[in-house]
């Protein structure tokens, strides 16, 4: 009973990240995947993390304590969400394709997440989960998680870096370059339309008994496909690139609160 009331005060802290973990990140966040299995996986990795690094520490509850699980807490939405971040890239790209294309009046439900999304988009995002799932990318997200507690103990006090806006700017600069990302993943076709869209133009101008809000819709729906077609190829290299720059992301982030505590 001694060690049981030592060690479950440190087990919640833990529990409390990397359920709020799975909460936010992609494949494990999804609605398909049942409630029971969450709570189940978040208890299984807990008690594995409390095994090898709970132990040692001491934690006394007390009116602090309070303010620790919500530290917890926030630090598992924080990189959950750094996280989706990144997932997000492609679901931008795809509206902003769709937004040329003219795919942007017909979006769809996103059976994993629930809300309304590009259709073009969510077959990116659909793709991206495949290659990511065949990577072992959920492998490597839960090996960073639970990495997680060398950089970020549970004696850090993470307001400060709140106050401090460390958190704040690391947030801002993942959301611009997760939006510079989308936008040079939907650069050639969104250049594409444009040039189509130039090209309508002149035709209008020299022969006018076309009709270009005709013709226009069609030849750019079959461009934009005809594009996706060429561009299926690259798309794994483009998602390595991808993943690889979020787990970079995740290291700066590391090492910016691990600098801050040397």
């Amino acid at each position: 009973m001694e060690l049981f009331t030592q060690g479950f005060p440190v087990f919640l802290l833990i529990f409390c990240r990397i359920t709020s973990f799975f909460v936010v990140v992609p494949v494990f966040s999804a609605r398909t995947v049942p409630a029971k299995f969450k709570v189940g996986i978040g208890f299984f990795v807990s008690y594995l993390v409390f095994l090898t690094y709970g132990t040692t520490k001491q934690i006394t509850p007390n009116a602090t304590y309070l303010l620790t699980i919500v530290q917890e807490i926030m630090v598992g939405l924080l990189l959950g969400f750094i996280v989706y971040l990144f997932f997000t890239v492609v679901q931008t790209a795809g509206a902003l394709i769709d937004l040329q294309v003219g795919f942007a009046m017909a979006n769809v439900v996103d059976p994993l997440t629930g809300i309304s999304a590009p259709i073009t988009g969510n077959f990116k995002y659909m793709v991206l989960l495949l290659l990511f799932l065949t990577m072992n990318g959920h492998l490597y997200l839960l090996q960073a998680l639970m990495n997680s507690y060398q950089w970020i103990p549970l004696e850090l006090n993470i307001y400060t870096y709140l106050a401090d806006g460390t958190i704040s700017e690391f947030l801002v600069k993942g959301f611009s370059q997760s939006f510079l990302l989308a936008v040079q993943i939907a650069a050639p076709i969104m250049v594409a339309m444009f040039l189509t869209d130039v090209g309508l133009g002149f035709l209008a101008r020299t022969a006018p008994q076309y009709n270009v809000f005709v013709i226009g819709m069609p030849l750019k729906i079959l461009l934009g496909f005809l594009l996706l077609v060429l561009l299926m190829p690259s798309m794994s290299v483009l998602f390595g690139h991808l993943f690889s720059l979020m787990f970079d992301f995740l290291g700066e982030f590391f090492g910016a609160i691990q600098g801050g505590t040397d």
